[in-house]
């Protein structure tokens, strides 16, 4: 048997100029820190010629090479069509328009699903959404015990008023994977649309927006090494079904009617050198695609330890708790300390230069679920660029703040 794909974590890290600084980042899952090419692919477009998309003058040529460019490497990430690939500002952004869009053909008494354990970007459009068009709210939970949101949790809430699930493809706050393809399976046997928010699940796993059976996936590049924007996957003849306010004169055509106003080229050529970036960190010479799923395999390889190491540690600590318990989760713990405020626990760790931040990162419902609050506690995040002597620091910083009187 074949080894698994590996890459240089030594090699990588002199690529990220912010490491340079000296701090060890935990705080991956709130934005990862960027390499030098995606840096200097942002640059070089803006310092380009460009206007907007045409095919008369260079500039034209130029805009539209790196909107076209920026789908098909999304698509190559997500095994989407790329013509079925929107980019706007952020997911949230995207998510609200895509729940205005969908409300306009819900009534009154048919419902929507939304869980607990989900970040508030894929609740509260869903939500306001729903309450606008005298649609139903149906709540599904997870056991915030273990943190497991299963298949049978989603079901109990479905039924045939259901018109749309929204589910979280991996939590931000505990990073918990839910069972996203029976979960969408459930969903269409109730005749409902499914809205996957992958922006964490994006960053640690290859992803295939069929095999989720998910019709609509979004993410967000500056969670997987790129800028600061939004991607929403869907199938191309889905989207042509719907009809999104828009200004008159602009494109009518799928998918440019759901991206408003003129696209920040700047940022999909990074889109395009992180996705690109991502598929070279191991030396394959397959295809890109092929490439991008050996990175993500690689990737879990080598956080997936760090990850083991961190709770065994924090194990031992007295008065620490670890919320993270799902089987299937990314490498992103949250921990709960039993006389110590989470936030005092972010700052001493931010003076030893170690990036850890507390709070309930915009996934409310969860934090509160999980009796934390509206106040949460301390993340930690591992990224691809994360080593030994990152975790070393972190673990030393956590036994001393624990030690503290």
């Amino acid at each position: 048997m074949s080894q698994p794909a590996s890459y240089d974590v030594a090699a990588l890290r002199t690529q990220f100029p912010a490491l340079k600084a000296g701090t060890a980042h935990f705080d991956g899952p709130g934005g990862s820190q960027t390499p030098e090419p995606v840096a200097r692919a942002v640059y070089e477009a803006l310092t380009s010629p460009v206007a907007n998309r045409g095919t008369v003058t260079k500039a034209e040529r130029h805009a539209d090479g790196i909107v076209l460019r920026a789908r098909a490497a999304m698509a190559d990430l997500l095994d989407a069509d790329p013509r079925g690939i929107v980019f706007g500002r952020s997911m949230t952004q995207l998510t609200f328009d895509l729940a205005r869009t969908l409300a306009e053909t819900w009534r009154p008494g048919d419902e929507v699903v939304v869980t607990r354990l989900d970040h508030d970007a894929n609740i509260r459009p869903w939500v306001l959404a729903a309450e606008a068009a005298g649609a139903t709210v149906r709540w599904a939970d997870f056991d915030p015990e273990t943190a497991e949101l299963t298949a049978a949790d989603v079901a109990a809430v479905l039924s045939r008023r259901t018109r749309l699930v929204a589910v979280t493809g991996a939590s931000n706050l505990v990073g918990t994977i839910p069972p996203i393809a029976e979960i969408s399976a459930l969903a269409h046997d109730a005749g409902a649309l499914t809205m996957v928010d992958g922006v964490h699940l994006t960053a640690h796993a290859g992803i295939d927006v069929s095999e989720l059976c998910a019709d609509f996936f979004a993410c967000s590049p500056y969670k997987f090494l790129g800028p600061h924007c939004g991607v929403l996957a869907a199938r191309p003849e889905l989207l042509e079904e719907l009809r999104p306010a828009k200004l008159a004169p602009s494109s009518d055509a799928v998918p440019e009617r759901f991206e408003l106003g003129t696209l920040p080229y700047e940022l999909l050529a990074g889109t395009t050198a992180a996705v690109d970036f991502l598929a070279g960190l191991t030396g394959s010479q397959a295809d890109r695609r092929t490439a991008l799923l050996e990175t993500m395999g690689a990737i879990r390889a080598h956080e997936e330890p760090l990850r083991i190491r961190i709770e065994q540690v924090l194990a031992e600590l007295p008065g620490v708790r670890v919320r993270s318990r799902a089987a299937h989760r990314t490498p992103t713990l949250l921990v709960e300390f039993a006389d110590k405020h989470p936030a005092d626990a972010y700052r001493y760790l931010a003076e030893c230069r170690i990036n850890a931040p507390a709070g309930s990162f915009y996934a409310l419902e969860a934090s509160r679920r999980l009796g934390l609050g509206d106040h949460g506690s301390l993340r930690i995040g591992l990224s691809p660029y994360t080593d030994d002597s990152d975790v070393d620091r972190l673990l030393d910083g956590l036994a001393s703040f624990v030690a503290l009187p």
